[in-house]
Parts: structure tokens; C-alpha cells; sequence
């Protein structure tokens, strides 16, 4: 089930700073990376692409319909 786009934002104790987009599907996840470094005045060490990466966007389809009874 998709939602809004974000991004998670990790600190552990020893400071060390990792973050993980969700719901970014395809390429548009690598949009987020010199955001996230400006940010965090960080440099990107270690990337890799998460399953959302090779997954698409369902586009929401309602339609009405008007339907006279027989």
C-alpha cells in the first residue's frame, strides 16, 4: 500500500546517520541524496536502492457511472 513519499531519518548512539526513503519509487529516490547531504552537512558514504526502487506507482482510478435501472 503506497503513501506519501518521506524519508527516515536514523541516529544511532554512536552517531553514526543513516536515512531511508519510502515510497519514492524508481530513479526518483536519487533526488533526495544531495538533499539529504546538504542537510545534514554529510557526505554519502554507502547507497543502495530499496525494494520501492524496481516497484511502480499505482495511479488511482475512480470512475462514476450513471446506470438506469431495468
Amino acid at each position: 500500500m503506497g503513501g506519501q513519499p518521506r524519508i527516515v531519518v536514523t541516529v544511532t548512539s554512536e552517531g553514526v546517520v543513516s536515512a531511508e526513503t519510502r515510497d519514492v519509487f524508481g530513479e526518483g529516490c536519487l533526488d533526495y541524496v544531495a538533499v539529504l547531504e546538504d542537510l545534514l552537512a554529510a557526505r554519502t558514504v554507502h547507497s543502495a536502492y530499496t525494494a520501492d526502487h524496481d516497484r511502480a506507482a499505482v495511479p488511482v482510478r475512480q470512475e462514476q457511472r450513471d446506470v438506469e435501472r431495468a
